[in-house]
Order: C-alpha cells, then structure tokens, then sequence
C-alpha cells in the first residue's frame, strides 16, 4: 500500500480508496472492489437491508390471491394484516437506533437478521386472520435493518459522497420490495405446477427462500464485515484523535493489499476554512439528556416529517398495490401473478431512482451545502404528493381507467418519492451527526409511521379505489411544503 497525498477533492471515484485523515472515512465509492473494509462494508449493509426487505414484504404479492383464499380472508382483514406488519417495525426502528450508537451497526444488523428468520420460518404456521397478524407483525421487526444500513454506511464514507453512498445502500436495499413479487410468485407457480396444492404451496415458499437468505446474509456480515474504519466500535473515538494530513497505514489492518490508498482531507464546499462538524462527530452512547436535546431540536424533524410522507407512501404502495390493480382490472387474463409483477415495478424503481437523489444531493451540496439539500429534498417530496393527487384523480376519474396509464403514472410516482428518500438519508448525518444512530432510528420510525398512516387511509377508503391515493397525496403535499420553514447549518 502506498499512501499519497493529494489537495483536490476526487469526486466521487468510483476506483480507488481515497481516504479522509481526519476521520479515516472513505471520500470515494470503491464499489467494483472486495479488497478493502469499505467496499466490503457497502456491499453487505445493502444486501442485509435487501433480504430483510424481501422477507418483510414476501406475503404482499401472495395475500391477495393464494393466502387469502386459502385462510378465508376477508378485504379488511387483508388491509388489516398490511397495517400489522408496519407496527413492530415502527417500535423496532426506535430502539435500533440506540442500540447501534452502543454496540455498532453490524452486530445490530446480523442479531436483527437472525431474529427476523424464526417468523419467516413460521410464516406457514398462519391459518386465522389472527395468525397471520402474529406472524406478520413479529417479520416487521426485519425493517429495523434500515437504520443499521443507513449507520453502518454513514460510519464509513465520507461528507461528499454520503448522499450517493446511504442512497445506493438503501435503494438497492429497498428493491428488494420489488423483487420479493417476482421471487415469491414465481416459486408459488413453480410449486404449484409441481404438483403441490394451494394450502402447502405458499407455505414452504417461504421456508424455500427468506429464512435460508437472511441466515446467510447475517453469517456474512459477521464472518465478513467490519465495524468501524478504525477497527472495533469500542474503539471508534480513536478515528478523530490525528491531525490532518497525517495517516498510519495500519488503521485499515490491509499492510497486504495491493489497493493504492490516496489520502485527502475533502472539502466539498468553496471555502476550505469552514468545517463541518460531521467531520469529526463519534456515535456518543445514548443518555436522556442526549435524547432530550436531539428530541428537542426542530433539525431532527425536518427529515423525519418528509420521511413520513415518502417512505410512508412507499411502504402503504408496496402492501397495496398488489392488491388494488387486481380490484382494478381482475379477469380470466388478469389475476395474482400480473397484479404481482406490476406491482413490482414500485419496488423496483429503487435500483436508480433512490441512488439518483443521493447522487444530486452530493451535487448540490458541493454547490449550496446542506440548504441545497434540504431543497432538493422538498421539491421531490412536493413532486410526489403531486403525483398521487393524479393517480387518484385518474383512476377516480375514469370509468375503465388505462393499465398503461396507471403504470406510466406509478412509475413517475415512484421515481419522485424514491429519490426524495435518497435525498433524506443524505441530510440525515449533518443534523445531530453524534448521535447518528438515535438520529437515524427517529427518521426511520417516522418513515415506519408514515406507513401505517397510509396504509390506515387504504383500509378506511377502500372505496373509491383512487381515492387512498390522493388523500395520501394531499398529506404528502402539505407535509413538504411546511418544512420549508425549518432552518439548516450550512455545511
């Protein structure tokens, strides 16, 4: 390894670790390789968050078809069950986020993982409308892995590349909300046509394919993973405690590797006399005069409300939407499967659209510092309240509303709210960034609340059907739109 210094910022590099002195975190994205702490880190914070999305959401694309005839569900008790499944998650987010500025992101995530398997394991256990809530509700605990993703992945990469960086993570995390519809719907077919029933084939998809993935992934992150660029987590203050300009080769314990280490101090912003303190912040364990403080500061809630109105939409789309395109347009050529693969496409316009917005936050806080961001973030959340006050007005609107239509419009819906979460968890380490565990866990149970917010407009206004949509959108709006008045520091 041979470290060089440079007075540039590189930008976002994609190719080699350019690291920051002044907190050993990493000022580039090298993603392409395994063969340093912080490309390894990236990959498996993503892929824990992906497998415990895709258990979380497993029962969406089969409970409006095989689950519910085979337990007898009635409409309700459908939405019902949708709402379940985000209230452990909500608890669980609050509490994660403490538990990681205490014992670390990684041991949070993997104990989270393995947890979350023993319902996945049971899922098929469910015969009642009652049993399905148990099940569903103790699998919400999975979503708690966000703040872990969202952590581990802020204690690794620097201020410049943070929105791209928490946005990739969280985005290919997230998708696997779309594609649990085809994974899950494609082995339920496949099961079928081997020869199983309906009552036997939806109940060992799930032992098939969760349960193995999240055991995994959760071996990996512990065999693999690595808790903090300087080591253990006990030992993260050490991080900060070096001048600028100065770097020992062994905090990343690579004296082996190959990989050329440029080390830089980066500032993104014109003036390299101002300092963020996100430069040298250190997880502080959780105290009730802390929680009170960050509690008390109207910072934290600028991405926490916008968190309500776009993962909140999110979340009720990827519970519903299944669902409501087969009330919609259910007949001998449209059923389970097509409403399933639709559906999917939510999901799957996290792949870029959430990496999108991390990227033009990192864009525009090279330019404007946080204020651009937080912009950025409330113009895209004022985007999205705006499409759902048009898909609903469509689909309300329309006696045979358009399939082809609706997809087009769910798309932009999805892009708009997507990136505005990109945005989000960008802005999230510059508002009380010593306490980013506490912090992140807050924005994720508000993104959970918002959930069960919209998922209680769908089960209260099943009728009709466009209506949730801009109801959900009217919220999402006026949210947005107030949050202007929060203040931001600059960098």
């Amino acid at each position: 390894m041979s470290p060089r210094s440079s007075s540039t910022s590189p930008g976002i590099n994609f190719k080699d670790v350019v690291i920051n002195p002044a907190n050993l975190k990493c000022s580039s994205l090298p993603l392409f390789s395994l063969r340093n702490p912080y490309s390894v880190t990236f990959h498996l914070a993503w892929m824990g968050y992906f497998v415990a999305f895709l258990s979380w959401f497993a029962f969406s694309p089969l409970i409006p078809g095989a689950i519910k005839q085979d337990l007898n569900l009635t409409p309700d008790q459908v939405r019902n069950s949708n709402v379940v499944s985000l209230c452990a998650t909500l608890l669980v987010r609050m509490g994660c986020g403490t538990l990681v500025d205490r014992f670390g992101p990684r041991k949070v995530m993997a104990s989270l993982l393995i947890i979350g398997a023993i319902p996945s394991g049971l899922a098929g256990t469910a015969h009642t409308a009652t049993g399905l809530y148990i099940i569903r509700f103790f699998i919400g605990m999975l979503g708690g892995t966000f703040v872990t993703c969202q952590a581990w992945t802020t204690a690794f990469f620097d201020k410049n590349v943070i929105g791209t960086a928490t946005a990739l993570t969280g985005g290919w995390g997230n998708s696997g909300g779309g594609f649990t519809f085809v994974i899950m719907i494609s082995l339920y077919n496949a099961l079928v046509s081997g020869g199983l029933d309906l009552h036997v084939a939806w109940r060992a998809s799930f032992v098939i394919v969760p349960v193995p993935l999240l055991l995994m992934v959760a071996t990996a992150i512990l065999v693999f993973g690595t808790d903090h660029p300087a080591g253990k987590w006990s030992d993260r203050y050490k991080a900060v405690k070096r001048d600028v300009g100065t770097f020992d080769e062994n905090d990343l314990e690579k004296k082996e590797s190959p990989v050329e280490i440029q080390v830089t101090a980066v500032e993104p912003l014109a003036d390299p006399k101002i300092v963020s303190e996100l430069d040298t912040a250190v997880n502080d364990p959780l105290t009730w005069s802390i929680a009170l403080k960050v509690i008390s500061t109207p910072l934290t809630w600028l991405p926490a409300f916008a968190y309500l109105t776009t993962l909140g939409y999110e979340l009720s789309m990827n519970a519903n939407l299944a669902n409501v395109l087969l009330s919609l347009y259910k007949s001998p050529t449209f059923g389970q499967t097509k409403a399933g693969y639709i559906a999917a496409t939510y999901g799957f316009m996290n792949v870029f659209a959430r990496p999108l917005g991390g990227y033009f936050s990192d864009l525009m806080y090279k330019r404007w510092g946080v204020p651009g961001k937080k912009y950025l973030m409330i113009f895209l959340g004022t985007l999205e309240g705006v499409m759902g006050i048009t898909l609903g007005w469509y689909i309300d609107n329309h006696h045979n509303p358009s399939l082809k239509v609706v997809i087009i419009l769910i798309i932009f819906l999805a892009i708009s709210c997507e990136a505005s979460n990109g945005v989000n968890f960008s802005l999230v380490p510059h508002c009380n960034p010593r306490s980013n565990g506490f912090m992140s866990g807050i924005v994720g149970a508000m993104g959970n609340l918002g959930g069960i917010v919209f998922a209680i407009v769908f089960r209260l206004q099943p009728l009709p059907l466009g209506k949730p949509f801009w109801i959900c959108g009217i919220i999402a709006l006026g949210i947005n739109l107030l949050l202007v008045l929060i203040r931001v520091p600059r960098v």
